[in-house]
């Protein structure tokens, strides 16, 4: 019994002794309890399968989730409301993992200079998007957001969002040879604004 303690000491002396020892392990325990966390994930239905009448962004919707990230709007703005009354209460239905299987990558961020956009979809007319985009304050005085009015200006990129799409079915999103295809016509001539209000509009929409 005592030489087992004692062997059992010097065990935890030598790994409390050795700085590369104890990374080695602690590497070695930390990375275990992540895969008994994580790898689970990826076989249950609930965070792989999508919600109910979730469908692929269409072409400008897609594209105005380029230009959504292009101009940082990720910085300000998170995509997530937490299972917390406070949370839903201000912003509604909390997020769940199906509503994100389709995104890649997923803009749930951590900062709120702004408010939670993901039940931003349907909450405002295309109209007040347009305004507030190219000038918040002309509908919220207090807003510190920057103007975007260049977005009215700007026509959508045509010429590559069937490349972007073909990149996105190649990980996953279940976008078809014809959509594809006409993905370029469909968005031809649209400004980079009507894009960027397709996206919001559609955000958080299908679990109410």
């Amino acid at each position: 019994m005592a030489t087992h303690e004692h062997n059992s000491g010097n065990f935890h002396e030598k790994i409390e002794t050795s700085p590369f020892l104890l990374i080695v392990l602690t590497f070695i325990t930390i990375s275990f309890g992540a895969l008994v966390e994580i790898v689970p994930l990826f076989f249950q239905k609930s965070t792989t399968e999508p919600v109910r009448g979730l469908e692929p962004y269409t072409a400008l919707q897609l594209a105005g989730r380029d230009i959504y990230q292009r101009e940082g709007c990720y910085n300000c703005h998170s995509q997530m409301i937490r299972p917390f009354h406070a949370e839903t209460l201000r912003y509604g239905h909390y997020s769940v993992a199906g509503e994100f299987v389709y995104d890649h990558p997923f803009q749930w961020g951590s900062k709120r200079t702004g408010p939670d956009l993901h039940r931003v979809g349907g909450k405002y007319s295309d109209d007040w998007h347009r305004v507030h985009l190219n000038n918040p304050r002309d509908v919220v005085p207090e807003s510190i957001m920057p103007a975007y009015p260049w977005l009215n200006e700007n026509l959508v990129d045509d010429a590559t969002i069937g490349d972007h799409m073909t990149a996105l079915r190649r990980v996953g999103v279940p976008y078809t040879d014809e959509q594809i295809k006409t993905a370029g016509a469909d968005i031809k001539g649209k400004t980079e604004m009507d894009a960027l209000v397709a996206y919001l509009q559609v955000l958080g929409i299908h679990v109410k």
